[in-house]
């Protein structure tokens, strides 16, 4: 069985848990490794986990009608992921998610987590501060997209995602600034020859 502790660790820095608490997480979060390039969601399903990261990274995009990637987020160690609108509406999903390298997740079902709700209203408070802090990530992701250069968004990249600038590919990277792989390497070398 899979260490919960890095998820009851993350749970106990927001609000401590009671033994209890840490009883119903441990039965009710259950944990599944992902290959490298294997789904967690494929466009059409719905969402039914959401995905507690402890080991490996995943990847959030859509592939549009030319076949174009357009990535959406990253997401590694003590990170969450899901398809929100289609986890929380019960609907097919427009998005992807897959795993960058084998990734170690702890999965709660959507049924588990309206349960979890009723039975310790305390995750309630916890679940909603994380879709905020989510919510607020995607607004300034959004902003960053419409109103700054490529070179700023490529900084702001390696400011939230420092940790995987060497764990991911050049591709990966051009993929959710929105450039292509040349670019960014011109990107790239112009940072290196700054003093």
């Amino acid at each position: 069985m899979t260490n919960l502790s890095p998820l009851l660790d993350y749970f106990n820095k927001l609000i401590p848990l009671t033994d209890q608490e840490e009883l119903l997480v441990t039965n009710l979060f259950k944990p599944r490794l992902y290959r490298k390039r294997q789904y967690v969601l494929q466009e059409g399903d719905v969402c039914n986990q959401f995905n507690f990261v402890v080991s490996g990274c995943l990847r959030l995009y859509k592939i549009d009608n030319k076949g174009t990637i357009h990535i959406i987020q990253f997401t590694a160690e003590n990170w969450w992921l899901m398809d929100i609108g289609s986890f929380h509406q019960r609907s097919a999903s427009e998005l992807n998610i897959d795993a960058l390298e084998d990734t170690m997740v702890l999965q709660i079902s959507y049924d588990n987590l309206i349960y979890l709700y009723l039975q310790c209203p305390k995750f309630d408070r916890i679940f909603r501060v994380l879709v905020e802090n989510s919510f607020v990530s995607l607004q300034k992701r959004l902003l960053l997209n419409i109103s700054s250069t490529a070179e700023e968004r490529y900084h702001s990249f390696l400011q939230t995602y420092s940790h995987l600038d060497n764990r991911i590919s050049q591709a990966q990277i051009a993929a959710f600034l929105g450039v292509t792989p040349e670019f960014l390497s011109r990107l790239r070398n112009k940072q290196a020859k700054k003093p």
